[in-house]
């Protein structure tokens, strides 16, 4: 049983009843881009990449399942965790640790445990390289010249 497989099915269906095409393809493009950076950057600092991944697919599903984004992050772990349980394939510490992750993810000025400056990090790095002409986020810029040095990039 693959278990990133099985919530990309779950995120391909909340996705798809999106009737907004456009919604529906900035949350393709971003949900799985931050799922796969998360990927990248768990591979680097020797956390759990499944975990990370999943975190990365799941963290905005609120606002794509509602269309709402007022207090996403929260409500998104809610929503989360409900997903997760339905699948009954996750230790409630893996649940408790993307739970978390997207929990705290929009408080990108915040240092929290590893594996959410993981997700906070590939939101991020995300929304930078979706289109690299636009303006960072204010409170994004500290963030993504860290991963820029972490990375060796030289944007």
């Amino acid at each position: 049983m693959n278990r990133l497989e099985i919530v990309r099915h779950i995120v391909d269906k909340i996705l798809m009843d999106q009737s907004d095409l456009e919604e529906r393809r900035c949350g393709y493009v971003h949900l799985y881009g931050v799922s796969d950076i998360c990927s990248l950057l768990a591979l680097k600092r020797g956390l759990d990449v499944e975990l990370c991944a999943i975190a990365g697919m799941l963290h905005d599903i609120w606002s794509y399942k509602t269309g709402c984004s007022v207090d996403h992050a929260k409500l998104g772990s809610i929503e989360a965790r409900k997903i997760l349980n339905e699948i009954n394939c996750f230790s409630e510490e893996e649940i408790d640790i993307i739970c978390n992750s997207i929990f705290s993810h929009s408080n990108k000025q915040d240092i929290d445990n590893a594996y959410s400056e993981i997700l906070k990090d590939a939101d991020v790095l995300q929304h930078y390289l979706y289109n690299t002409n636009l303006d960072i986020n204010e409170n994004e810029k500290d963030r993504l010249n860290m991963l820029f040095k972490e990375l060796e990039l030289n944007p």
